[in-house]
C-alpha cells in the first residue's frame, strides 16, 4: 500500500506546484480534513462503506468544504480519494503529502531533542546550524528530554547529529574502553 500512498501523495503535490496554489495553505486544510475524519468514526463509517452511493459521499464532503472554507482543489483532491475508495488511507496519504512538498521546497524536517526548553533565539541559531549542515531549510519539531543531561540530538531525515552530554560521554567510554585504559 506504499505505492498507492506515494502515488496519491505525489500527484496532489503536482498539482499543487503546476497550479502554484499555496503549499502550506493546501496542506494545512488536507490536514483539517484528515483531523476530522480521524475524529469523527460516523464519517469514516460513510466515506469507507462501499453500499453507501459516491454522490452522497461527496455531499457530506462538500458540506464539510462549505462550513469549514476548504478550497476547491483540496475537496476535489479528497472526492478522487472516496471515488477511488481510498479514504482509509487519508491520513497516511496526507503525512507522505507533506513529505513531497517540503522535498519540492527544499525543507527537511528535523526533530530536536533538548534536556530544557530553547529560547527563540536558541531555536533560531540551531535550525540555521543545520540548515548549512544539510543545504536545506529547516522545519523543526521539538521535544524535552532530560537523560540527555545538555545539548541537543537532531534528526534530520535518517541521519542524527548527536550533541548531547550524554552522547558525547558514551563517546568518550567507548574510546576508553577500546584503548584498553
Amino acid at each position: 500500500m506504499a505505492t498507492v500512498i506515494s502515488t496519491y501523495a505525489r500527484a496532489f503535490a503536482d498539482v499543487v506546484m503546476d497550479k502554484r496554489l499555496d503549499p502550506a495553505k493546501t496542506l494545512a486544510e488536507a490536514q483539517q480534513i484528515s483531523a476530522l475524519v480521524r475524529d469523527s468514526k460516523a464519517l469514516r463509517e460513510v466515506w469507507e462503506t462501499p453500499s453507501i452511493l459516491a454522490e452522497q459521499k461527496r455531499a457530506v464532503l462538500d458540506a464539510i468544504v462549505k462550513r469549514a472554507g476548504i478550497s476547491q482543489m483540496v475537496r476535489n483532491f479528497v472526492a478522487v480519494l472516496i471515488d477511488k475508495r481510498r479514504m482509509k488511507f487519508l491520513d497516511e496519504i496526507v503525512a507522505q503529502f507533506a513529505q513531497e512538498l517540503n522535498q519540492r521546497l527544499g525543507f527537511a524536517e528535523a526533530e530536536i531533542t533538548t534536556a530544557r526548553e530553547l529560547k527563540a533565539d536558541e531555536r533560531k541559531d540551531l535550525e540555521r546550524d543545520l540548515a548549512r549542515v544539510t543545504g536545506k531549510k529547516i522545519k523543526a519539531r521539538y521535544d524535552q528530554d532530560k537523560g540527555i543531561l545538555g545539548g541537543a540530538v537532531a534528526r534530520v531525515g535518517s541521519t542524527v547529529y548527536d550533541g548531547s552530554v550524554k552522547g558525547q560521554l558514551e563517546k568518550i567510554r567507548q574510546q576508553l574502553a577500546g584503548s584498553g585504559v
